[in-house]
């Protein structure tokens, strides 16, 4: 006789009008029966399908869903939809950020439905009857920001999973065994997400590349580069490519351009640089006005576009600077050598000649290719020695670049004419508005093996100015010469967007903790009182806070062809197209500028707004992508120093923590609010302070104090470090 088998009590489906209202709002134009959501919950008993059955009609009831015929059911759309981009904080929750709202729409972590942090998201928005406030619910995923991570395995028998790197990612990724590509436990990969099925807790995903042991230089530069999608290598066949371009110098092309090797040409640059992006000329005139030219690599004459040399510049549009490389946007053979101004080499140039008086005025200009000749490179150092003794002869110390110790003297005159020339230009545009941001960048001195000996601080001086003010310059007025005079021509325009004003109210308050004062009247008291704010604060404890906390009061720069002007520059017009060798969107402009030189038609501006889009967004990963190499530097510098004291400045404030930046190297790391035992301290965002409840003692934004390293973690990229005390 056959044994019944006993049935088991069947349980509730947990959330079943919430799921099934989320599968109906997901596919809102399409109908499902009871099957369909049974298929879709993974269930096929009885019990659960009679659950089904009984929330579909109870639903309907309620006018929640609609049967759109005999058991056929679709959601009722009765509430807006939105779209915008998913900001999740570490727990899992997060805020979307959308145009159609002035705050941010705060999303509980079980409303997030596997929208992960930069996702673009589909999302209806309710408010909430308790606190008062809007919150949503994710009802879609439009765009997921990013399909690749970075982060360690863990391999199990028969599976393996993927702890993705930092704060932001809150499940970890599900590898079957035979997609691990030979991973060893505990290995740093990259993986790719390919599928989150609806009933999976993880997303699925496979890896792609091995990366190397944690905490090894190498495994972590790679991390950061793949962790932005960036490359660090050249495809094959785009080298083989560049390698073959013809880089000779030819009679026939010579025809075509204005000849300008006979004039003084020289270029000022880093003493470390390997590419020469620009070059300036000088000519004093029978009027007695001066010729400066500013001579820019003709990138785009080798860049042809519709080529796989194109195709792959487009795709990095920036090189990418990291703590001890460059990867470069365009090989070698171009970046290093064709396109490179090297002293006493011809070169195919893009030119902007400008004819200048004594006050620096602009009385005409130039543009067109041109064929120059580089007489001498000098590092900035040189030129400065030049700028600082007013003579041409550089102390031996000084020369860097291993040309002659002794500057030829037609050269040491013409730096300084464009040294007075440029201070002149400076002051007119401090005059007009221009913010004047000398942040001081932290560079390391790294040994044969990478590690790092000794840190130092470089400031921009009278030589690094004198290049900064021709290039900004020609940037301006390529940009006037189209946008003023052809104004219904596409272009590539570098604008930046008036500061926020909530932020420079924030500032202010700051500030004021230092008895500094802003006159936030109208834009040029602004700007005013910006610029003697970062001059008075220069070589105090408090300057990098404050270079900080300014520059963050600032939008964003970028790239569109929708010109609103440059509010940091105080330029109405202003372009990028003095940097090809690094930068796409001065390729772009270059060639942008030829065709409407020949009389060319107009560009399609759509195309070439989609082009800014996306040059605008690698140069913001680029930008973190330095940015974490530099932290994790610091960190690596900082375990060497592990029982040392430490003076630094209090640079941010939170609820679980001070941030401490060391005055010495600039090194920030952070004391955690549970670390310190001499009383319970408590945050008071209204002071950017923390008290201690009893003592009433303060650590205060910009106090002084002593820390020692606590503990560093370069996987992380965390520092975190001990409280000693204040430093008196």
């Amino acid at each position: 006789m056959t044994r019944k088998r006993k049935k088991k009590a069947s349980k509730g489906i947990s959330n079943l009008s919430k799921t099934i209202l989320n599968i109906l709002r997901k596919e809102r134009n399409k109908t499902f029966n009871y099957k369909q959501i049974a298929a879709n919950l993974n269930v096929n008993d009885a019990s659960s399908r009679n659950q089904i059955i009984k929330k579909l009609h109870a639903l309907a009831a309620k006018k929640d869903i609609e049967e759109v015929e005999r058991g056929k059911f679709k959601a009722v759309i009765n509430t807006e939809y939105y779209t915008g981009i998913l900001d999740l904080t570490s727990k899992s929750a997060g805020y979307v950020i959308s145009d159609a709202f002035e705050d941010d729409i705060y999303i509980a972590s079980n409303n997030i439905n596997k929208a992960l942090h930069g996702d673009e998201v589909e999302l209806y928005v309710y408010k909430r009857r308790k606190r008062g406030r809007l919150e949503g619910e994710i009802t879609g995923i439009i765009k997921r920001a990013k399909s690749e991570y970075v982060g360690v395995i863990q391999l199990h028998k028969n599976y393996a999973f993927v702890v993705v790197d930092g704060n932001k990612m809150y499940k970890d990724i599900f590898i079957p065994i035979n997609k691990t590509a030979q991973a060893e436990d505990g290995d740093k990969v990259l993986v790719a997400l390919e599928d989150w099925p609806d009933n999976a807790d993880s997303p699925y995903g496979k890896v792609l590349k091995v990366l190397g042991k944690p905490g090894e230089h190498q495994t972590e530069i790679h991390a950061i580069l793949a962790d932005y999608g960036l490359p660090y290598e050249f495809p094959n066949e785009v080298e083989d490519y560049a390698n073959a371009i013809d880089t000779s110098i030819t009679a026939d092309e010579i025809k075509k351009r204005r000849d300008m090797r006979k004039v003084l040409t020289f270029t000022i640059d880093p003493k470390d640089a390997k590419d020469f992006d620009d070059a300036l000329s000088f000519e004093v005139l029978d009027n007695g006005n001066f010729e400066i030219g500013i001579h820019i690599a003709d990138v785009s004459h080798y860049v042809q576009e519709g080529t796989i040399l194109d195709d792959e510049a487009y795709e990095r549009a920036t090189s990418v600077y990291l703590v001890d490389r460059v990867v470069p946007m365009l090989p070698e053979i171009l970046s290093n050598n064709a396109c490179s101004l090297r002293p006493h080499e011809e070169k195919y140039t893009f030119s902007a000649v400008f004819e200048l008086n004594n006050k620096a005025e602009v009385l005409n200009q130039w543009f067109g290719r041109t064929v120059t000749y580089s007489d001498a490179r000098f590092a900035y150092e040189e030129a400065q020695a030049i700028i600082e003794t007013k003579s041409n002869s550089i102390p031996q110390d000084v020369s860097l670049t291993g040309e002659a110790y002794l500057a030829d003297q037609a050269i040491a005159d013409a730096i300084l004419k464009l040294d007075e020339l440029a201070k002149k230009m400076r002051s007119k545009r401090m005059r007009s508005g221009a913010i004047s941001f000398d942040k001081v960048e932290v560079k390391f001195d790294l040994d044969q093996e990478n590690n790092p000996v000794g840190v130092f601080f470089k400031t921009s001086k009278d030589a690094n100015k004198l290049i900064e003010e021709f290039m900004l310059l020609a940037n301006k007025k390529v940009a006037e010469f189209v946008g003023k005079k052809r104004p219904e021509k596409t272009f590539i325009y570098r604008v930046h967007d008036e500061p926020d004003e909530t932020k420079l109210y924030a500032l202010q308050n700051v500030v004021s903790k230092f008895g500094y004062k802003l006159n936030l009247k109208d834009r040029k008291s602004t700007t005013a009182s910006l610029n003697s704010l970062l001059t008075d604060v220069v070589g105090k404890k408090e300057q990098n806070l404050v270079d900080t906390l300014a520059i963050r009061t600032m939008s964003k720069a970028e790239y569109t062809t929708q010109n609103i002007g440059h509010y940091g520059l105080a330029f109405d017009y202003y372009s990028h197209f003095t940097s090809p060798i690094r930068r796409y969107p001065d390729v772009m402009a270059h060639r942008l500028l030829q065709q409407y030189l020949d009389g060319g038609k107009s560009a399609n501006e759509s195309i070439y707004e989609e082009k800014c889009k996306h040059s605008s967004n690698m140069e913001y990963l680029a930008t973190k992508a330095e940015r974490d190499s530099i932290k994790y530097m610091q960190i690596r510098f900082m375990q060497d120093h592990e029982n040392e004291e430490f003076v630094g400045v209090i640079s941010g404030v939170t609820d679980w923590g001070i941030y401490v930046e060391i005055i010495s190297n600039k090194c920030e790391g952070m004391v955690r609010i549970r670390d310190i035992k001499d009383d319970y301290y408590e945050f008071d965002e209204s002071q950017y302070a923390i008290i201690g409840r009893e003592t009433k003692n303060m650590y205060q934004l910009g106090d002084e104090v002593v820390v020692t390293v606590k503990e560093t973690d370069l996987v992380k990229k965390h520092l975190d470090f001990n409280l000693i005390g204040k430093h008196h």
